[in-house]
């Protein structure tokens, strides 16, 4: 690995979704430039996150892979990769295409990175952990114990496993995001937060709906989220790429707290200079087996890594994603 992988150039891939849009910008405000984005822009808006951001190129996600795949010097040295493209989607249903774009693409994207000594970073996921029953330890060896709520969650899984089988877990990192936030998330639709899809409800109707909880141990709203603001993810992300950082395995990013989706909804409606009106919303059927009520990042592995920073109080990160961005209509850069 270099001694300083964010010295040289650097591969993105997903660069013009969420968080790898919001990486591209945190790179650039540390004067970097040499960077190579991919992505599958297709018909969606995330174009526009990739307006105001300064990178030296730009190739589709399947030219990419087909060109590594038949010369893999083409596109030159790297000495770093951020592996952040995915299908997101955790209601997708079509599962081969999952562990094709999800799985097997990152396994050819990581013998080719470790096979050229750029220091390979990607996007595991919180959603390998389940429901949370084999607990959310990112310093358990014993992965297989895991049980993915849904398919997305399982072809993630499926690579931290291939991973950890050939070894590679030592000298490549997998980040575990929790529920991320923040502006660039425009183009996810109903994959955005809570945050994002509350503006367009309360803009329209003035109250907020949020899902009734069907288990007893959590009130309606008492549901409870670990909310990671995407620029504490972004600087998480980049330390594995700093200068002497050499950890290898897979990280929990988090925030290392677990607040109510009713103490969102008031950071919510403060950064907007409203008083809170919320309801409570079936859910639907297919999601109640599936659902997620406790999630909280430990980030005590993250830490001793050496990342010391401190992270954006929720409040805080709201406000500043509310007022800057959202009611703006701003991205990143812009």
């Amino acid at each position: 690995m270099p001694s300083d992988p964010l010295a040289g150039r650097i591969l993105v891939t997903g660069g013009a979704g969420f968080i790898g849009s919001a990486l591209i910008w945190a790179l650039n405000s540390r004067g970097i430039e040499e960077i190579v984005v991919s992505d599958i822009l297709q018909s969606d808006e995330k174009w526009r996150n990739l307006v105001p951001l300064r990178f030296a190129d730009y190739v589709e996600g399947p030219a990419l892979r087909s060109r590594l795949a038949q010369s893999p010097g083409s596109f030159g040295k790297f000495s770093a990769v951020f592996h952040l493209g995915a299908c997101s989607a955790t209601t997708e249903r079509d599962a081969s295409y999952l562990i094709d774009n999800n799985t097997a693409f990152t396994r050819e994207l990581a013998a080719w990175a470790l096979s050229t000594g750029a220091r390979f970073v990607y996007a595991s996921s919180a959603a390998t952990y389940g429901d949370g029953a084999q607990g959310m330890d990112d310093k358990d060896p014993a992965i297989e114990r895991l049980r993915p709520l849904n398919m997305y969650g399982y072809s993630k899984h499926l690579f931290d496993l291939h991973a950890r089988r050939l070894g590679w877990l030592d000298r490549i990192v997998g980040v575990k995001y929790f529920n991320v936030f923040g502006p660039n998330e425009a183009h996810k639709g109903d994959m955005r937060s809570v945050v994002a899809k509350a503006m367009d409800q309360i803009r329209t109707t003035g109250t907020l709906g949020l899902f009734k909880s069907y288990d007893p141990k959590y009130p309606d709203g008492g549901q409870m989220r670990d909310f990671l603001y995407v620029k504490d993810a972004v600087e998480m992300t980049l330390h594995f790429a700093e200068k002497d950082v050499t950890a290898g395995g897979l990280f929990n990013l988090g925030s290392g707290e677990a607040n109510t989706w009713l103490t969102l909804a008031d950071a919510i409606f403060g950064a907007l200079g409203l008083k809170p009106s919320v309801t409570f919303i079936d859910m639907p059927e297919a999601m109640r087996a599936k659902y997620q009520y406790y999630t909280k990042a430990d980030i005590s592995k993250l830490r001793a890594s050496g990342y010391s920073e401190p992270l954006t109080p929720l409040s805080d990160a709201v406000a500043d994603y509310v007022k800057n961005y959202l009611v703006p209509d701003k991205r990143l850069g812009a």
